[in-house]
This record gives structure tokens, sequence and C-alpha cells, in this order.
């Protein structure tokens, strides 16, 4: 009996100690000044103190308790929860005061109980209940497939592919034409459109190329436009011409508009670039259209009609769809797989309305010209004879850089050969008329970097005049020849069909799908570019993410300070940062950008760039959020050091990441985290310290549980004083939420627990020491990292996920990962930047024996792999949010020591997808299914498709998804796998004009959720276009817009910050995603205002076609059908007047009643105008 009174009084005597140091040191406000002490801090110690009394008091009755029953039975059991008492009772106390009762405490009950593990048992994060969804959008995944004449998918049922030898036109056949089928009053129309293919990078950087070629170019075309009226130019790419603008004079830019103005000059798109369709994400080509249309409008007064794409290596119906949003009314595409142009050439279906999936009353429906033969040079745009056509290339004529292959050269027009060469060349034009239905011709005149020579542009033009006067004045010819731009042909079009410009022609088909995988001869397709220099491609998605970011916090910074009366906010030179930003994402989204398939040093200067905008986006990003979280907005100053400090560093543009380390002390430090998206979210975060001893809290001030885990240098070694430390964090949304960290000592650790390391297929021989870590070695063995959600099974033999258990429905999914290696065929055609010819079927990848790290904690567990030219890491965190729903993998990939050598993860799983079918994204947009066929009918490259997004596979039951954070190229080569290709090393060139291979290989990140989902109905039959599940709308955007970290400065003056930021009346629904929230630029040309911002933003809405049979969960937002009241989206931004506008904010459509709730329509682009202050 004196034994439990001894052990109830030393209890007492700990917990009242323990008390009184707490109360003691609750009011402490260490090293800062009282006059610093933040309000709500003061209010939060208070309730600390009292919650701490009544806690103490509560834990001394249940030790009184506790010790009576153990002083009747003294069994284990209860001695066992007694040690929990002890160990969860707030010992938040300095090492020099409380050391020597802590041990004495800890020895003595040990010594009662015997040895045991101190580490708390995991408590799994339950999920949050089901987001339930209703509406029209509900109505998408099950509708029947779109009304039309041509279906892609179907086109590639019927094709054999067969490529039987055409004639002259190779890939062809003999084109013949009635004699009398023009005549008289009936005439052809012919539409001869003077261009140059500028590409803004490839073989010479963008700035080489303007020197070089672009400026002369322009120049010339000036020149010899103002010579005749009838002459005529397109020019496509705004990142040029603007170039080019600011460097004309006042004089020649008038003459510039007087030639625009009288239809001589016509801009053809009007983006910053020609951008690339595979790859590129739909946010991104809508920046870049965005640039350039609005210095288009705001320059010259121009709204572009008329899309020009003549270079892009596929394309996608997402491109109509933008441009048709944009205003746009026609548009014209090259780049499609020979015998599918062959196909719709035989049916007169070059030409067609190209019509969304989705749509079901045609309000999509684009004017689509697809050109028929191999390319867009001058022998192949004529007519489907290269040889002859090549005869009217005049710039060929001797002498010349540029020659015929075909061994005839062109001759001038005299009054001797015009007859002649008239009949010829207009034979060939009817030729082609023939392949459309219409009495409209469109001939094509020029080829990359054509018209930069004066006299190039003399022997055209003056030739074609005289080809053109003979012909309209031979009534025999039946022709109507002129100089035209690509809307003087289509507008013909309108004309002769007796419709408006933009509608559909009586006879017109239909058309819905896409255009890839592209080739353009044999079987050479072009799916290598999906991979290509992935670690730009990487870049890419990153800078994406950056800018939008910026903008948003940029655009809410400005409406504060303007309302603050604020003078020191930097507004125009963020604002020029910002532009350039812009400017920068806008070039690399060019087709030979983002693609990869430019020359070394090309590729170079984009990451130049792109690092450039990305840590320029990050000071706007640091420096507004630094404005919106002071209390006292006056007390922002500029130029100054930053409150806050970036959320990490890249030295070079090909050099990985470094996270900026928080240096904690026993002083408070804030961190901030910015959230763009306009959802509200939860999810595990990290932040990386100096000391692993940390104490977290929530804006509110409740101590928050932590894991800090170490961080490593090699599989076994621990990087000394750098730690990493996570915990759930909540944003609001568009806002901001600060947490606080402080160094706490090593005894005083209540809430942070460290992670348990093990390591496998490795002896650690040095034995540093890894306090507070533990660190183990074991045999591999099978073993399972889980949350509440999920468990991963991970094989000991490989390191590498094996399935995936559904707690949900209790069912475990195969999902076995393995590493692919392909090598490139041994023929003369091999693989290149463009190009995908590999040697047979991917082989896995062997030779090592894989080390293996496993650190589990209460946040966050994980597995790292070692091995041949991969570390793997798998992740798994306990979250309530969407993280906690998926499978997170990341690799590290390293192939520079590898030759003629592409890498590959594919994830088997027992998804029963019939025939192979699998559903890729295009541009992030829209999801397009498609079918793996045996290679009887195409090759395993020709069944590779662009993955900017995602891809999933499903059966009847469930479907699995792949959510990637950067943009690859994906395959589904069996039935249940999906294979993501990941990066690839080329020796040599693919004979596509780059003339070198791809070696220039970094070591290269990439990341996905692995999505596993469970239908509550059967899937939909026969269909052509997929949508993602809510969820996997939302977690793809987590991913891709991660939370912005930053910690603070502490070299910093300190202020009264904001506990959080929060600008939205209430979060936007679930299913409606905020694109953009972008502040409006002046004139660009105008000195005084070129970077003063306008009191005029842009907001983009992205209402998201979602599948609704499926559960939703871990999200913190609603869902309403996609309903909206704009007035009242901001609490304290005011909005004087929106208006909806065109998708690039020229065109203005209607003002919007500001207090009307507005429904926005699954998968549309809402743009609108706001003005603001």
């Amino acid at each position: 009996m004196k034994k439990y009174v001894a052990i109830w009084g030393g209890m007492f005597f700990i917990v009242a100690s323990v008390s009184l140091y707490l109360m003691m040191e609750a009011v402490s406000t260490g090293s800062r000044s009282p006059d610093m002490l933040q309000s709500h801090e003061v209010d939060t110690k208070i309730h600390r103190i009292q919650a701490q009394i009544q806690h103490n008091q509560d834990t001394i009755r249940e030790i009184k308790n506790l010790v009576g029953q153990l002083s009747k039975d003294g069994d284990k059991n209860t001695l066992e929860k007694l040690q929990k008492v002890l160990s969860d009772v707030d010992l938040d106390v300095k090492a020099a005061d409380l050391q020597k009762t802590k041990d004495t405490a800890k020895s003595w009950l040990q010594g009662l109980m015997g040895e045991k593990s101190s580490n708390k048992e995991t408590v799994y994060q339950k999920p949050r209940g089901e987001v339930t969804v209703s509406g029209p959008v509900c109505s998408l995944a099950d509708a029947p497939n779109v009304d039309s004449d041509v279906k892609t998918l179907k086109l590639m049922e019927l094709l054999p592919f067969d490529d039987p030898y055409g004639g002259v036109w190779k890939q062809g056949w003999p084109i013949t034409y009635p004699a009398n089928k023009w005549g008289g009053e009936k005439k052809l129309h012919v539409f001869v459109v003077p261009h140059s293919h500028n590409d803004p990078g490839w073989v010479k950087t963008f700035d080489d190329y303007y020197q070089a070629q672009v400026r002369q170019l322009l120049d010339n075309m000036i020149n010899k436009l103002e010579e005749d009226p009838r002459r005529k130019f397109i020019e496509t790419e705004m990142s040029f011409f603007s170039t080019w603008w600011h460097d004309i004079t006042q004089d020649k830019r008038k003459r510039v508009k007087r030639l625009v103005d009288n239809g001589q000059l016509e801009i053809t798109t009007g983006g910053w670039v020609m951008t690339d369709e595979a790859n590129a994400h739909y946010s991104a080509i809508v920046d870049q259209l965005i640039e350039g249309n609005q210095w288009a409008h705001n320059v010259l007064g121009v709204e572009p009609k008329s899309g020009w794409a003549i270079d892009p290596f596929g394309h996608s119906p997402t491109m109509a769809y933008l441009l048709k949003r944009a205003g746009l009314q026609n548009m014209l595409i090259q780049r499609v797989h020979y015998a599918v142009k062959k196909k719709l050439a035989k049916d007169k279906q070059l030409e067609f309305m190209w019509r969304q999936h989705w749509d079901r009353d045609g309000s999509t429906d684009m004017m689509c010209h697809m050109m028929p033969f191999y390319s867009y040079d001058v022998p192949h745009t004529c007519g489907p004879d290269p040889k002859i056509c090549c005869q009217f290339d005049f710039a060929r004529m001797p002498p010349s850089r540029y020659n015929c292959p075909w061994k005839v050269a062109p001759s001038a027009i005299t009054n001797h050969n015009v007859a002649e060469r008239a009949k010829t060349l207009v034979d060939q034009y009817r030729k082609k008329a023939e392949l459309y239905r219409s009495d409209v011709v469109l001939i094509p005149l020029g080829d990359d970097f054509r018209y930069d020579k004066a006299d190039e542009c003399e022997r055209q033009f003056n030739n074609y005049q005289r080809l053109f006067d003979h012909m309209n004045s031979s009534p025999e010819l039946a022709v109507t020849a002129q100089f035209g731009t690509l809307s003087d042909y289509f507008n013909k079009i309108y004309e002769l069909s007796e419709v408006e410009q933009g509608s559909k022609p009586d006879d017109y088909p239909i058309l819905a799908g896409d255009f890839f995988t592209y080739s353009d001869r044999e079987d050479h397709y072009w799916s290598g570019y999906y991979t290509s220099r992935p670690y730009y491609k990487n870049l890419d998605k990153l800078m994406e993410y950056h800018v939008r970011a910026a903008e948003v916090v940029f655009t809410l910074a400005l409406s504060y300070s303007r309302q603050a009366g604020v003078t020191t906010f930097p507004q125009e030179k963020l604002m020029q940062r910002l532009v350039g930003a812009r400017r920068n994402l806008g070039l690399y989204q060019h087709h030979d950008g983002i693609t990869g398939t430019a020359k070394d040093f090309v590729v170079a200067d984009y990451g130049e760039r792109m690092l450039k905008g990305v840590m320029d986006c990050k000071s706007i990003i640091v420096e507004s959020a630094s404005l919106l979280m002071l209390e006292n907005k006056n007390d922002y100053k500029y130029p100054k050091e930053p409150l806050f400090s970036m959320d990490e560093d890249r030295k070079t543009h090909d050099s990985l990441p470094e996270r900026t380390v928080l240096d904690v002390t026993e002083v408070t430090s804030s961190v901030l985290f910015y959230n763009s998206l306009a959802q509200e979210r939860e999810q595990v975060e990290a932040v990386f310290v100096t000391s692993p001893f940390v104490e977290v809290q929530t804006p509110d001030g409740v101590t928050v549980e932590a894991q800090v885990d170490p961080v490593w240098e090699s599989p076994t070694v621990m990087i000394e004083k750098k730690f990493k430390v996570s915990f759930l964090v909540r944003a609001p949304a568009l806002g901001i939420a600060r947490y606080t960290l402080r160094k706490v000592q090593p005894e005083a650790i209540k809430s942070t627990s460290f992670a348990n390391v093990v390591v496998m297929n490795v002896v650690i021989t040095d034995h540093k020491e890894t306090f507070p870590f533990t660190l183990k070695m074991e045999k591999p063995a099978d073993f399972t990292l889980e949350n509440s959600n999920l468990a991963a099974h991970i094989s000991g033999k490989t390191g590498f996920l094996k399935s995936v258990t559904t707690k949900s429905d209790d069912k475990k999914h195969e999902a076995e990962v393995t590493f692919l290696k392909y090598g490139t065929r041994g023929s003369k055609e091999k693989s290149g930047a463009y190009l995908f010819l590999p040697d047979g079927p991917g082989k896995p990848l062997d030779g090592v024996i894989p080390v293996m790290r496993v650190m589990r904690g209460p946040i966050v567990s994980e597995v790292a792999v070692y091995t041949r030219n991969v570390q793997h890491t798998l992740r798994v965190y306990n979250s309530p949010g969407i993280d906690g729903m998926a499978v997170d993998v990341s690799n590290l990939v390293d192939i520079r020591k590898e030759m003629n050598f592409e890498l590959a993860m594919s994830i088997a799983t027992d998804v029963q997808n019939t025939d192979r079918e699998f559903y890729t994204d295009l541009n992030g947009f829209q999801m397009l299914k498609h079918k793996t066929y045996d290679k009887h009918k195409l090759p395993l490259q020709a069944n590779v498709y662009p993955m900017p997004a995602m891809a999933y596979i499903e059966d009847d039951m469930t479907r699995f998804s792949v959510l990637s954070a950067q943009s690859l190229g994906v395959a589904c080569h069996y039935k249940g796998e999906v294979v993501v290709m990941l990066d690839r090393r080329l020796n040599q060139d693919d004979n596509r004009g780059l003339g070198q291979g791809v070696r220039d290989n970094k070591v290269t990140p990439n990341r996905f959720q692995l999505l596993f989902e469970k239908r509550k109905t059967p899937k939909p039959k026969d269909k052509m276009i997929g949508y993602p599940s809510l969820q996997a709308h939302v977690t793809y955007l987590q991913l891709t817009h991660p939370l912005f970290v930053a910690p603070e400065n502490m070299d910093a003056l300190t202020h009264r910050y904001l506990p959080t930021f929060s600008p939205l009346t209430e979060p936007l629904p679930c299913e409606v995603h905020l694109l953009n929230l972008r502040t409006l630029q002046n004139k660009d040309d105008d000195i005084s205002l070129r970077y003063k911002p306008r009191e005029e933003a842009g907001l983009l809405l992205h209402s998201l076609g979602h599948d609704c049979g499926f559960s939703n969960k871990g999200l913190l937002c609603h869902s309403n059908g996609g309903k909206v009241v704009l007035g009242k989206l901001f609490q304290q931004m005011t909005l004087n007047k929106v208006t909806e506008t065109t998708l690039t904010l020229i065109k203005e459509k209607e003002e919007i009643d500001k207090a009307a709730s507005i429904e926005l329509k699954p998968m549309e682009i809402y743009s609108y105008k706001l003005s603001v202050h």
C-alpha cells in the first residue's frame, strides 16, 4: 500500500510542478519587445493557461483513480494506462528546470513496467464526408456520342494504314477532274497567301532568329506591300512582331497600321506563338493567346478572325474550342496522319466544322481547313505534284540558297512562257480544288523564314502577279487568281455558300475528335516529342503554376493597396516582372519549345527565360502576400529587406531547387501558406528547419501534430542541421494562412513526432548519431504503408508498389510498378527528338539490387528506392484532405550515362479495360478514348499518346487514374496497364530538321498521384469521351497548384501580421476552377503607361465537366451545379462593373448584373472583365 501512495504522491508532485512552470512560461513574451506582441497572441496565452489548469486538474483526478485501482489489483494494464497519462502530461519545460525530475519519473515507471517503446500509435485521420453533386453536369458522362459526320476514333478503326504508292502524290492517288467543271460564269477562285513560318526558337534562339532574319523579312514585307495594294501577307507570332514593333520608328508604325486597316496585312491567330497542341496545357495556351491578342488589340486595334497552325505536330480539338471562344471564325491545320488526310480527301471532308464531343447544339462548331499534302512548303501547297509546284517557288530561281530536289528549277515568268506556265499551274490548282467542296482554293506561298531577302520578295510577288494577270484575262482558264489573306479565302467560301461568316455551309461535314498521333510517312510516328527533354516539361509546369499564382495575388494586393492608399507598393516594377513572366511562359508553348525539339543551346535559352520568370513570380508572390498579411497596410515599405523568404532557390535553369531552410529559435517564426485555388483546402505540407525540436501552431494559436523527418544526402546518411517538418495545413480560398514555428527543448516536445527509419539491402558502416530518429537495418520483406483511406502494399524485393487496398470497400487492387527500357531499332531510321522508333516492347529494367529506405510517422510515411537510373519515392499522407485519398509517387530520373535509351514506368493493375481502351487528356481540358491496336495494324509507337495532365483505365467496377504533374507520353500496351514515358536519350538525329540527337539530359524530377475509384454504376458503353471524377479534378489541381510556402525572413523588421487573409465572401464551388485573375496591361508601346496596371482585371472561370458516378471524398468545397454570383465573390475588392467578354478579354458581350446568380455550363470557360478598385 505504501508503494502506491508513493506513486500517487510522486505523480502529484510532477503534475503540480509542471503546471506551475507552464503558467509561468505561458505569459512569457520571448525575446521580442512587449510592444511587438500580437494582440491575438495574448488572448491565446490566456486561453492556454486556463486550458492547462483544467487539463492538469483532470490529470490529477485520473491519476488518483488509477492509483486507487492499482492498489486493489496491481495489474499491468493499469500500469500501462498510468504510463499513458504521464506521457500525455504537458512537459513543455526547460531542460535545466525539469530534466532531473523527468528522467527520474521515466526510469521509475520503466522499473515498474519494464522496457517499452515510447512511440505513440498513429491515429489515422478520418476522411471527410462525401460531396454530393447534381445538375446538368451529371448528364455528361451518360449522354450519347456527339452528332457528327466524322468521328476520328471510328476513323482509326476503319483505316487499314496500308500506305500504297499514289504516284506523284505518293501518299494519295492520281487526281483527275472533269474538263468542263469550271467554265463560263462558274470559276475557280484562287487565293495565294504569302507567309513566312517563323519559329521563336528552334535551331537558333529567339533573339538570333530575330536579328538574323525576322526583322529583315518584316521590314521587306512592309516595303513590298506598299508598292502594290494587290499584295497581301499574313503574320502569326506576336512574340516576334511585338519585338520588331518596339524597334521601328513612329512613322513606320503608322505605315504598318495602314496596311492592317486596308486588309493587306492580316494577323492570324494572334497568339504569342504558334503553340504546340500535344504537351501544352490549356491554361498556358490561353495565357499566350491572351498575351498576343491583347497586344494586337491594344497596339494595332486588331481582333484576329482566323487561326493558322501549319507546324504543330498533331492537332487538338481543344485548340478549336479556345479559338472559337476567343472570337475567331476559322482555322487552318496541317500536320495530320497521312492516311487520315487521304481518307478525308477521298470523301471531300478536308474542310469541316470541328465540334466538341460534349456539344449538343453546335455552339462550339469551328470552320477548319486541313491542308491535304505532305508539308506547308511551296512544293506541297500548289497541288499534288511537288515537282511542278517547286517550279513556282520563285525564291528557288538560280542563283539561290534554295533549290528544287526534283532537278527542275523555276524560271522567271515572261511574255513568252506565261501562257504555258499559267496553264500548268492552273491544272495543279484544279486538282487540289477537287479535294474540297467549294470552288475556292487556298494556295499558301511560303516556308520557314521566307521573304528575309528583298530579291526573294520581288521574285515571288512580280512573277505571281504576271501569272494572275494572264489567268484573269484568259476566259478559257475559268479562274480568278489573286494574292489574299487567310480570312479572304474563308470569306469567299461563306459568300459563295450564302451563309454568315463563321457559319456552316450547307454541305460541309461535322467532325469530332483529335488528330494524334501524327505520322508524316511510313511508320514514322511523332510520339517521341511527348517526352523529349522532360526536365524542361517539368519546369514549364512549375512556371505555369507560378505565373498564375502571381497573377492572382498581385491583382488582390493591387486592389488592397489602392484602397488603403499605400503609395510604396511597387505596382509598376512588379507588373513589369509579371509581363515578362507571361511572355517567357508563352514563348515556351511554341511547338519547338515545350516539345523538346530544339537545339541544345536553344533549350538552354528557354530554360534561362523560364528560370527568370519563376524567380520573378516568386518575388511578386512574396511582396504581394507580405502586403496582404500586414495588419496595417501602411507599414509596407519598398525597397527594403523582404518580410518573407521565397520557398526555394534555383542556382541555374538546369539545377534542382534548394528549399529554403527556416532557422528556428525559441522566438516564434511565421510561415505563410498561400493557396492560389478558389476553394479552401487542407493538406499535409512541409517546412524545412534547422532543428528537429519544433512546435507548430495554427493561425488560431493551437498547437498541431507535426512530424519531423531527416533530410538525406545519401540512402543512409542524414544531412546535419536540416530537417523536414510536416503537418496539416488549412488555407482559405485564394487566401493565406500564417502558421508559426518555434524551437523547443527536446524534453518539451508534446505534439511533434520523429520518423522511424528502416533501411534494407544496405549495411550501415558509419554509425553517426541519428538522434532523435531511430535508424534500423532490416532484411527485405513485403510491407505496407497506410492511412484511413488506403493501404499501399510494397514489395520487399523491389521496393515498388504491388497493390493498393481501398478501405471504403476493403478491395485489394493489383498495382505493380516496374520500370521499362526501350532501345531504338537497328534500321537506317532511328528514334530522335521527334520520332519514337523502338526496337520492340519495353524490357524490365534490371542490373542492381535496390537500396530501400522506409520512414514511418503519424503524418506521412514513405519508401525511397535507389535503383538503376531512378530514385523512386512513394508516399502515403495521413490526411483528411484529398491528399489522403491517393498514392503519391515521385521519381528522380538519371539516364545521362545511357545510349539510345528510353525509360518508362509501368503500372500493371487488374482493371479489365476492354480492347485495351484507355483515356488520355487533351491539354488538361478534356479526356478522349483511345484503343491500343495490334502491330499488324499499328506499330507500338503509334499507340503512344500525349498526357499533359492525366490518363485512366476502367471497367464496370473500378477506375484507375494516373494524375501527372508534368506532360509526358502514355500508353496502354496490355490490358490493365498504364505505361508512362519518363525520359529518352538518343544519339542521332531523326531527319526532321533538328540536326542532332537528344543528349542534354538532366537529373529530372517527376511526380504522380495514383487514384483508385469505385464506380457507383457501370461505366457508359461505347463512349468516345470521358470525364474525370470531381475528386480527380481537385486532386490534379492541388497537385499542380501547391500551396506556396513563404518562411519569415528573420533579418527583416518585425510587424503585426494577420492570422489569415481570406478575400472571398465564400469559396467557389468544387466544379468551378478559377483559371485566372489577371490584371490587364496598358498599351505596350506607350512608355509612360506600359507597366502601369489598368484598373481592370480579367476573371476566367472554367466549369469542370466531371463524371458523377463516383464518390467524392476529402473535399472541403461544396457543389451547387456551377452557380456563381460575381458581385458577391470578393469581400473587399470593389467591382464597379462586370462585363462578359470573349476568351481573350477583347470583345465585350454584355454587362453582367452583379447580384445575379450565373449558372456556368459544364466544360465551358467564361471570361469577364472586372472594373476594380
